[in-house]
């Protein structure tokens, strides 16, 4: 039987109901249903969602606390008294020198590298380092002693503020830590 052309052929692989025609009776025609269309893109359509933008972890609080290279071990040891006076956990605390070792890291150090280090993984007590070591890892308070090193100071100060979670305490020269501030770190 020939096909008029306004009836559609449907082929058995087309999707959609399947009706069965009652005996003597010819199946109806399947027509489109009506129904919601997707929203063509508009110029500035997002497209999916993105999950909200982090905000930039705030940069640490910086504090100065005027010091020459020979008073600076002192003045950082009174900033730890005081921080720990204040609450702070002696484990969020790392102070660092520029010049001569704290003698607390000195004393540290003459029972081996591994035994002081695993002092600073343990994170329990406040940590003393040289500001040039490359193992420290950074805490929520970072004290640096600028006792000295003139060549290290430039690096150390840049260095200390990225280690420092939220707060930084320098003790020093003021001319010369706000000279290295300025100047970009």
């Amino acid at each position: 039987m020939p096909l008029i052309p306004e009836e559609p052929q449907i082929h058995e692989s087309v999707p959609g109901p399947r009706v069965v025609p009652a005996a003597g009776r010819t199946a109806p025609t399947p027509r489109p249903v009506p129904g919601p269309r997707p929203a063509p893109m508009r110029p500035g359509n997002p497209g999916p969602r993105r999950a909200p933008a982090q905000a930039a972890p705030a940069a640490p609080q910086i504090q100065l606390i005027p010091a020459s290279a020979e008073g600076a071990l002192d003045a950082a040891d009174e900033a730890v008294d005081l921080l720990l006076d204040t609450g702070r956990a002696p484990g969020e605390i790392l102070v660092l020198t520029t010049g001569a070792p704290h003698p607390w890291a000195a004393h540290e150090l003459s029972f081996g590298e591994a035994s002081y280090w695993a002092q600073h993984e343990a994170a329990d007590d406040v940590f003393y380092a040289a500001a040039d070591a490359g193992q420290v890892k950074g805490r929520p308070v970072v004290v640096v002693a600028v006792n000295g090193g003139d060549a290290s100071v430039a690096k150390a100060l840049p260095a200390a503020l990225g280690l420092a979670g939220a707060l930084l305490i320098v003790c020093g020269d003021p001319q010369r830590v706000n000279g290295l501030l300025s100047a970009g770190v």
